[in-house]
């Protein structure tokens, strides 16, 4: 290889480097500006459910909304609508986050993905179990052992974002990949555990007809957005109607959601640079580009070119993203964090109730033992890898992160329990321990990264 080709290739990848950095804190940014609007539709709910001349906003929930087209109709609450619905998009955006990282991402490679798969797992499994040992045997509370194993992204990375660059890029990394993998965690859990009704074979094989469908497509290079949204649409349908929660249809959808450009790369490369050459042959300084037909066209041909080459998978993720992180997530918190916080919920004279038991131990001890342990022992053992510039005290702050649930713990609480008044216990446990977990999760990460910043 001669010097100009070796420097061609050196700053190649310095300019991938640098445009996955960019992704990546774009993402942050997202993720902590999102975190906070969630906090607020979270205390707007709160003070709703709590304060007399608010209370009929929360009736808006329960008003039914549906459609009909000839003989087909389809109704439900909003509420209904918001968790079913808006949430299937949620799922569909999450199953395309944990693709991406899988793909090209903190989870591409065994190297990169060990430490947080293993952190993943004792976060999930150590959670689960606390849970266990309070609710075990008790038929109103045991199946909600799968409340306390999930880790709220946005609120978690709102939190570390906080502490600025005093915080360590690897540690933002392994607490982002982590989360991502107790997604992919909680949404097996879901699918297998939580079915929203009885199951029908025959809707479960109309969505495995679609996804094996839209897959021949993705193997054909068929790449039309249109043909995989009204696929997801029919997808979402029969998934509700299985029985299997209706959100699982987002990520099938994310599954099989072409990931791939289908233009190659050396030619999309020169053919791009011919187009900036010519551009720049067209141009005349004394001519503004938009008074420049020829430069126009030139325009108009490279962003056809660059928007082809685009994945799909991109596509969607980049345009659902804000929409969920600013739309999605706070309606959701607005239609189900709202629980009355009354002398009833409030009397522990019998002794704190056994799902707050295990929902507050199992957040706040189980989550951060477990990624801990579970951390520890990978690396003691070899099979992962601790990155360069955090130290254990960092991770076990990470772990503390992991105890903040609310989102898919709420949605996971609303599906284990038939009694509307553990419903709204679980919630209620779920916030006050989220708070405690976000405030003791800040304080250890002070501590951890002044004493580091002083060595």
């Amino acid at each position: 290889m001669n010097t100009s080709a070796f420097n061609r290739e050196q700053s190649l990848k310095k300019f991938r480097m640098s445009e996955i950095r960019n992704i990546f804190n774009t993402f942050l940014h997202n993720e902590s500006a999102g975190g906070i609007v969630l906090i607020a539709c979270t205390a707007l709910a709160i003070i709703a459910a709590n304060f007399g001349p608010m209370t009929g906003f929360n009736a808006i929930w329960d008003k039914e909304m549906g459609f009909t087209i000839g003989n087909f109709s389809l109704s439900m609450s909003l509420l209904h609508w918001v968790n079913d619905g808006l949430m299937a998009i949620f799922f569909f955006v999450v199953g395309l986050e944990i693709k991406r990282e899988m793909m090209v991402g903190e989870l591409s490679s065994i190297k990169h993905a060990a430490l947080p798969v293993f952190a993943a797992i004792g976060g999930i499994i150590a959670p689960a179990l606390i849970y266990a040992a309070f609710n075990s045997g008790n038929p109103l509370t045991e199946k909600g052992w799968g409340i306390p194993m999930a880790t709220d992204i946005a609120f978690a990375i709102g939190i570390i974002s906080l502490m600025g660059k005093r915080v360590p890029l690897a540690l933002k990394v392994m607490l982002t990949a982590l989360a991502i993998v107790d997604d992919l965690g909680a949404i097996v859990v879901l699918a297998l555990f939580y079915p929203s009704h009885e199951l029908h074979l025959v809707f479960l094989l109309y969505a495995a007809a679609i996804v094996a469908g839209l897959a021949i497509m993705n193997f054909l290079n068929i790449r039309n957005k249109y043909v995989f949204m009204i696929a997801g649409l029919f997808l979402w349908y029969f998934v509700y109607m299985s029985g299997v929660h209706a959100t699982i249809a987002g990520v099938l959808l994310a599954a099989v959601t072409p990931a791939r450009s289908v233009i190659n790369e050396l030619r999309f490369g020169t053919k791009l640079q011919y187009m900036i050459d010519k551009f720049k042959m067209a141009g005349d300084s004394r001519v503004e580009v938009l008074a420049n037909p020829e430069q126009q066209h030139i325009i108009h041909s490279m962003h056809s070119m660059i928007n082809k080459a685009d994945p799909l998978m991109h596509k969607f993720e980049s345009t659902l993203h804000p929409w969920v992180t600013f739309f999605i997530m706070p309606v959701f918190a607005l239609a189900n964090a709202g629980v009355a916080i009354n002398a009833t919920a409030m009397d522990f004279s019998g002794g704190i109730p056994s799902v707050s038991m295990g929902i507050l131990l199992g957040l706040l001890l189980g989550k951060p033992a477990g990624i801990f342990l579970f951390s520890f022992l990978a690396v003691k053992t070899g099979a992962a890898k601790k990155p360069q510039g955090i130290n254990w005290g960092q991770i076990l702050s990470v772990g503390i992160l992991g105890g903040i649930g609310f989102t898919m713990s709420i949605f996971i609480n609303n599906l284990a329990f038939a009694d509307e008044s553990i419903i709204d216990l679980g919630k209620l446990t779920i916030i006050i321990t989220s708070l405690f977990a976000a405030i003791l999760g800040l304080a250890s990460l002070l501590l951890t990264c002044r004493k580091q910043k002083k060595q």
